[in-house]
């Protein structure tokens, strides 16, 4: 009790317990009890974006962090330092284990092309030394063409299967093997010889999908084209290598030295891949965190299914066949061919025969443009790449270097079939060699963008199409030079095709994912 007429000291009541949330599409006025603040501290930071008791923005501690579509920054080098990252990203590309999985394929392309062009020099001595035709020369030339035309298809559902290293690693065995043994097969008989020619074309038949392979598995999307330019760099190199070293070789060794030489290189490169390589970024022992990251991050954009259940079924054939984007691919890798194979196999008998240079001679002339080729092979797919992180459209720019690829040619060809001297006629076939490097970056590279799933057996099937148009090609011209004694009329004929080429992949090349499942 307290004694009367004293006063109660003035008490501040307890407070009300905190009234259960209640559950509304208002926000309560009410902070909560974890952010209740004594009066006259100050107010929390969020309440700065109040305003009339509503949130302009949402506070930033509950805000989704933003999406950095950039690459994550190497490791030790600094966000804020642009230039710094920049030479410091460069520095990781040049020394990562990707770009020496791009190196070894350019190596085995290389080794893939030199193999094969050595036929396009020892044409000339073995055709005076049996007395051959240019009707039987071109069919000689052909035999390989006829073995690449039994394997693509073969080889691309292989490659989706078992993974572009292992199959890699059996094609290159076994096509230095069969250029390793045509001295042999020659002294035997002329269709022994023909036998090796189109073994070399069946094992030669998956190098291209198994390449496409690797990479799909190896590089992010925004690095694709590079990827491919250094490995069609490779490839193009491989026939200035046959055709400069062959000449001098023969003239030391004879007639077949070339091929011994070449394909003793081929098991040293089968020796070096199978211990350096994995077949997957995941599966490589000395692939660093950061670089293994960046890969799997730079994939997921396209889902390629690797290894999954749909890759191991059988290839939806029909409805491959079925979609315009195909036939656009077909189209494309059937005049990549025609143009390739024709230059590739009568351009040292074309300087022959219309300027009369010697073998020696007319091997410079062929090999020059090869080697502008690999150069403006791999800048082309620096300028894709850069255009597709800039913003530009993947159909778009598969469209603008494809047509490059093609236009490029066609009008060169013309300026060719006008040249009056083996100069200028060279520097007309250099424009038009290294040009057409720019369908690597088209429809090369489009392979795996319209069915990463299927990429292997879809560029068996278009390399199917592109040795029938080979073939065509390099038996026509002999046969045109027969009936018309000049290789101009031919020419002419090529350079209309590259145009309508062109026309029929621009109306229908797409450089989206198409759905050949039925999923979709």
């Amino acid at each position: 009790m307290t004694p009367s007429g004293q006063l109660l000291p003035l008490a501040r009541p307890p407070p009300p317990p905190p009234a259960p949330p209640v559950l509304s599409s208002r926000r309560s006025r009410c902070l909560p009890p974890a952010r209740a603040h004594a009066r006259g501290s100050p107010p929390p930071l969020w309440r700065a974006h109040r305003l009339h008791d509503r949130f302009l923005h949402p506070p930033p501690q509950f805000r989704a962090p933003a999406r950095d579509p950039r690459p994550p920054t190497p490791p030790g080098v600094s966000a804020a330092g642009g230039g710094e990252a920049q030479a410091a990203a460069v520095a990781e590309f040049v020394t990562s284990e990707r770009v020496k999985v791009a190196a070894m394929l350019g190596l085995a392309l290389a080794l893939c092309n030199a193999d094969r062009v050595v036929m396009s020099v020892a044409i000339v001595p073995l055709s005076q030394a049996y007395g051959w035709t240019p009707s039987f020369a071109g069919v000689v030339q052909s035999s390989f063409l006829w073995g690449y035309l039994m394997s693509p298809i073969i080889g691309g559902a292989l490659v989706d299967y078992y993974g572009g290293k292992r199959v890699m690693a059996y094609g290159v065995a076994l096509w230095s093997l069969a250029t390793f043994l045509s001295p042999w097969a020659a002294g035997r008989s002329i269709w022994l010889f023909l036998f090796t020619r189109v073994l070399l074309g069946i094992a030669e038949g998956v190098a291209l999908p198994s390449m496409n392979n690797m990479v799909l598995r190896w590089f992010p999307h925004t690095e694709r084209s590079s990827a491919v330019g250094i490995a069609m760099a490779g490839f193009q190199l491989g026939n200035t290598i046959g055709l400069l070293l062959s000449p001098i070789i023969m003239s030391r060794t004879g007639i077949f030295g070339p091929f011994v030489i070449f394909g003793l290189f081929g098991f040293l490169w089968v020796l070096v891949w199978i211990p350096a390589i994995s077949g997957t970024p995941g599966e490589h022992a000395q692939i660093s965190a950061y670089e293994l990251e960046y890969i799997t991050k730079g994939q997921k954009l396209v889902k390629p299914q690797i290894g999954s259940a749909k890759t191991k079924k059988v290839p939806p054939f029909s409805k491959l066949l079925s979609k315009w984007p195909t036939w656009a691919l077909i189209s494309a890798n059937a005049m990549h061919s025609w143009g390739y194979f024709v230059i590739l196999s009568w351009m040292p008998v074309y300087f022959k025969t219309i300027y009369h240079v010697n073998l020696r001679d007319a091997a410079w002339f062929s090999a020059l443009p090869w080697v502008m080729m690999a150069v403006l092979g791999y800048v082309a797919g620096l300028v894709s790449d850069m255009l597709i992180r800039n913003g530009t459209n993947i159909t778009l720019t598969r469209k603008i270097m494809q047509s490059i690829g093609f236009l490029g040619p066609g009008i060169a060809l013309l300026g060719l079939n006008a040249a009056k001297s083996p100069i200028i006629a060279s520097a007309w076939l250099t424009v038009a060699v290294g040009l057409k490097s720019f369908g690597h970056s088209g429809f090369l590279v489009n392979l795996q963008e319209i069915a990463p799933q299927y990429a292997g057996v879809l560029h068996g099937m278009s390399n199917t199409a592109g040795t029938f148009a080979a073939i065509l090609g390099t038996v026509g011209a002999g046969f045109f030079v027969d009936r018309m004694g000049s290789f101009r009329g031919f020419l002419i004929l090529t350079s209309l095709l590259y145009f309508s080429s062109t026309l029929f992949w621009d109306i229908f090349a797409t450089g989206e994912r198409v759905d050949f499942d039925g999923t979709g």
